[in-house]
């Protein structure tokens, strides 16, 4: 009986391993496909600061996995993703109806028109828009491998801790078991204006994720010891270039 056991065991593993569709993703690879003529160069400008091909690598992105890019604004996120995961992926690119209409990077062209034309031009198959509020997103409990939230949490945070917290809490609903949340946001400094500044503390964050019951790991990555922590995230003299931190939060398996 222990035989046989051991043998149903290790058939049953073989053939998860065989029906598994993920795959860590080629960086060198994913680096190349976000470098043709069919992404918009004004994203190539923020991939110094911003890091993302090394970002989710730290985050562990798989190809085939099912993906959330949570407040896609004008898709940087959601182009990178979508190349990331693949065709046997799925990104979905989540705004609310007034996000859209926010002019993207203070251009006279919304971030839903900027959005869209991202898919048109990549060719975005796997991408599926979602124009609602994450309470009421609509997708399966324990459905998503990945959440993205990149510069977002502060204006959650800021305002009203307890409505971050929600967010927080909502998000881990729908990860699967030992999904993750990426959460990338500009550093701010304890003492300062930080919600004029668009910033928050790194430690502040850290709470509000163990607060809502994820395992929490950092990441040095995007540090930026150059970046003036008392000014604005969008003072020109910075150059977008701040001091970020990059969190990994992962959903227990039970």
């Amino acid at each position: 009986m222990k035989k046989r056991s051991l043998l149903s065991t290790l058939l049953l593993s073989v053939t998860c391993l065989i029906l598994s569709s993920s795959y860590a993703i080629d960086k060198q690879a994913l680096l190349r496909a976000i470098s043709g003529p069919d992404r918009e160069v004004t994203d190539f400008a923020r991939d110094q600061a911003r890091k993302p091909v090394e970002v989710l690598d730290f985050l562990g992105l798989e190809e085939g996995m099912t993906v959330l890019d949570l407040y896609a604004a004008g898709g940087y996120y959601t182009f990178i993703l979508s190349k990331a995961v693949g065709d046997q992926g799925t990104v979905y690119a989540q705004n609310t109806p007034r996000g859209l209409r926010f002019e993207e990077d203070r251009q006279n062209i919304t971030q839903g028109e900027v959005l869209n034309a991202k898919i048109e031009k990549g060719k975005l198959s796997n991408v599926q828009q979602i124009i609602r509020p994450l309470r009421e997103i609509g997708l399966t409990e324990n459905s998503l491998d990945m959440v993205v939230v990149a510069q977002t949490l502060h204006d959650y945070y800021n305002p009203n801790p307890q409505r971050a917290l929600e967010m927080l809490t909502q998000i881990r609903v729908l990860l699967k078991p030992g999904g993750i949340l990426g959460i990338t946001d500009h550093i701010g400094i304890a003492g300062r204006d930080n919600r004029d500044m668009h910033r928050m503390e790194t430690q502040q964050a850290i709470d509000l994720a163990e607060q809502a019951g994820y395992l929490v790991e950092s990441s040095e990555l995007l540090r930026s010891p150059g970046d003036d922590h008392s000014r604005a995230i969008f003072d020109p003299r910075l150059n977008r270039n701040t001091d970020r931190f990059l969190l990994k939060l992962q959903k227990p398996f039970n």
